[in-house]
Parts: C-alpha cells; sequence; structure tokens
C-alpha cells in the first residue's frame, strides 16, 4: 500500500481540503497522513469564508508524525496560508527528498483574489519550482506566472511553458468551463508536448471539492504507478464523476462525491 502525506489545510463544511484528500485516497487504495496548515470555517449566513492558520511549530511535529514515524512514497499539497509554511513545505520535499503534487491553493472556491497575495510569490519562487506535478486554475496560474487572466486556450499554452520553466517537471492548468462553455478543457504539459484534454461539462453542477480531489486522484495515481499524463487524464475522468455525482448541502454550496466512480 502506498503512502502519501497530504500538506493541506481543513474545510470545515467537509468538501474540500483535507477532507476531499483523504475521501479520493480512500477510494484509490492509498493511506494518506496528514499535516494541517490551517482551518477554514464558513459563515452560516452568507458562506463567508475564514481562514484560521495553525501556528508552524504544530505543523512541524504533525510532518515529523508522519515523516520520521512512519514515512511516505509522495507529498501533495493544497492550501497553504504563510510564507513559512511554503517554505517549510520546499524544506521537506528537499530533506526527505519527496516527489510532490503541488496544488498551488491562492484562494476559496468564488474568490478571485489570493487570501494571502505574499503567497504566490512564495508558490511561484519557492514550491511550485519543486513540483513533480502542479495543479492550478486559471487564477492560479495567471498569479504563478504575471499574466492577466487566462481565458483563451492560447493563454493556458502559455502559461503552462512560463510555469514548466519555473522548474515545475509536469503542469495541467484546470480551464473548465470558463474557456468554453460547452467543453472542459484543461492544458497538460511536461517540457516536450502541449496537450489540451477535453471533457464533457455538467450543467448543473456541484464542485466543491473538485480542485483538491483532482489533484488528490493525480497523486493517488501516480503513486500507484501511472505516468504524469496518464495520471491527469484520470483524475478528470475521476473528477467528472465526482462532480456528475454531486448533491447540494445547503443554499450555497454543493460538494463533489467521490464515491460515485465505484459505479
Amino acid at each position: 500500500m502506498k503512502k502519501v502525506l497530504i500538506m493541506a489545510g481543513s474545510d470545515t463544511s467537509g468538501g474540500a481540503g483535507i477532507q476531499a484528500d483523504l475521501k479520493t485516497m480512500e477510494e484509490l487504495g492509498v493511506y494518506g497522513m496528514t499535516a494541517l496548515t490551517t482551518m477554514v470555517a464558513q459563515n452560516p449566513e452568507n458562506w463567508a469564508h475564514d481562514v484560521y492558520p495553525i501556528e508552524i511549530d504544530t505543523v512541524k511535529a504533525q510532518l515529523r508524525t508522519i515523516l520520521d514515524g512512519v514515512g511516505v512514497d509522495l507529498m501533495k499539497t493544497g492550501m497553504i496560508p504563510t510564507t513559512e509554511s511554503i517554505q517549510l513545505a520546499a524544506d521537506t520535499i528537499d530533506k526527505y527528498n519527496l516527489e510532490a503534487v503541488v496544488d498551488p491553493v491562492l484562494a476559496c472556491k468564488g474568490v478571485d483574489e489570493p487570501v494571502h497575495p505574499e503567497n504566490a510569490v512564495a508558490l511561484r519562487e519557492i514550491l511550485v519550482p519543486k513540483a513533480t506535478i502542479t495543479t492550478p486554475n486559471l487564477f492560479e496560474a495567471s498569479q504563478l506566472t504575471e499574466m492577466p487572466l487566462l481565458k483563451t486556450v492560447d493563454d493556458m499554452k502559455e502559461a503552462a511553458k512560463k510555469i514548466h520553466d519555473l522548474g515545475a517537471k509536469n503542469v495541467v492548468i484546470k480551464g473548465g468551463s470558463d474557456v468554453d462553455e460547452n467543453k472542459a478543457i484543461d492544458v497538460f504539459y511536461d517540457g516536450n508536448e502541449l496537450i489540451v484534454l477535453e471533457g464533457e461539462v455538467i450543467k448543473p453542477c456541484y464542485t466543491h471539492g473538485a480542485g483538491c480531489t483532482f489533484a488528490s486522484a493525480i497523486a493517488g495515481s501516480y503513486v500507484n504507478g501511472k505516468s504524469p499524463l496518464e495520471a491527469v487524464e484520470f483524475a478528470k475522468q475521476f473528477v467528472y464523476h465526482a462532480i456528475n455525482g454531486a448533491e447540494k448541502l445547503n443554499e450555497y454550496v454543493g460538494s463533489v462525491k467521490q464515491y460515485a466512480n465505484r459505479k
């Protein structure tokens, strides 16, 4: 059984973050262990997101439990709320010689500004260059490349090349239906070939946790032996079924259903 260190935030509503990561790992037969970096709580009155970073020594203690107490085959990162903890993630990759799937989370869903603006710089300069595979969405890719918000497939291709130039070995930019309302489009780049991946758009849909699930499905299938491209293609189908099976939680949000893939 493969083991994955998940260094990310906790979503109190249960749909995204480490909760989505663990659900996805379980579906893929991978043992996930968690180092919480932050907690996100939602205001029931309007579902605004409040972020509560976890003290760095507490994060270090969790990492020590996982890495020195058990050992892992891969690292997966999600929301890391401070430049100090981003540096810790990068140092951990170096110290333990880990491969890493880096989901460069900069904002909660529906937010078009970074939760912590300085983190875009730290991710760009410190963590993303160490990624085996990185999975930015359109907003995150624009922040990493210092480009205007990506709006076309050509924009995605240009950004993928720039992020690869930062040092990431494999880049997948998640476009979804934002660049083409009739297709769910992602762009994959490994330094040699740009590949446009197209999928069916589900309407209407609930997508809370889709990005975390996508990155974890990549991590889980990659650690189980798939190539980076195969892992991305697998994750795209995994997330399609998870969105297709999603259910509404309240008037504001509905979360993807990882176990929909069992069917």
